[in-house]
C-alpha cells in the first residue's frame, strides 16, 4: 500500500510540489496503478516466449569495407571559410 509519505518522497525526487488535495489524489491514483500492476504480475506467462521486439526482425548490416572518400580539396570546396587547407569556424571561447 502506498502512503502519502511515499508520494511526497517521490514528488520531492521529481522536484514536484503537490498541494494537499493533489497529494491525496495522487496517492489514490498511484495506489490504483500499483494494484493494477500487481494483477498483471499474477498472470501465468509461463507459456509466453519472452520478446525483445514485437516483430521478428534482425539487424541487417552492410559489409564493413573501405570505400573511397573525398580528397581534401573536394571536401573543402564548398566550405564558407578555409585556412591552411582546414575548415575555419568561428571562435567559441575567449583567450
Amino acid at each position: 500500500m502506498i502512503t502519502e509519505a511515499d508520494v511526497r518522497y517521490v514528488a520531492g525526487l521529481a522536484r514536484l510540489r503537490l498541494e494537499p488535495d493533489e497529494l491525496a489524489r495522487m496517492t489514490d491514483e498511484l495506489a490504483k496503478i500499483l494494484a493494477h500492476v500487481d494483477k498483471i504480475g499474477e498472470l501465468d506467462l509461463s507459456h509466453v516466449t519472452p520478446l525483445a521486439h514485437v516483430l521478428d526482425v534482425v539487424n541487417v548490416m552492410r559489409q564493413d569495407r573501405e570505400l573511397p572518400s573525398l580528397d581534401q580539396e573536394a571536401a573543402l570546396r564548398n566550405a564558407p571559410a578555409v585556412t591552411d587547407m582546414s575548415f575555419r569556424v568561428p571562435r567559441m571561447s575567449q583567450r
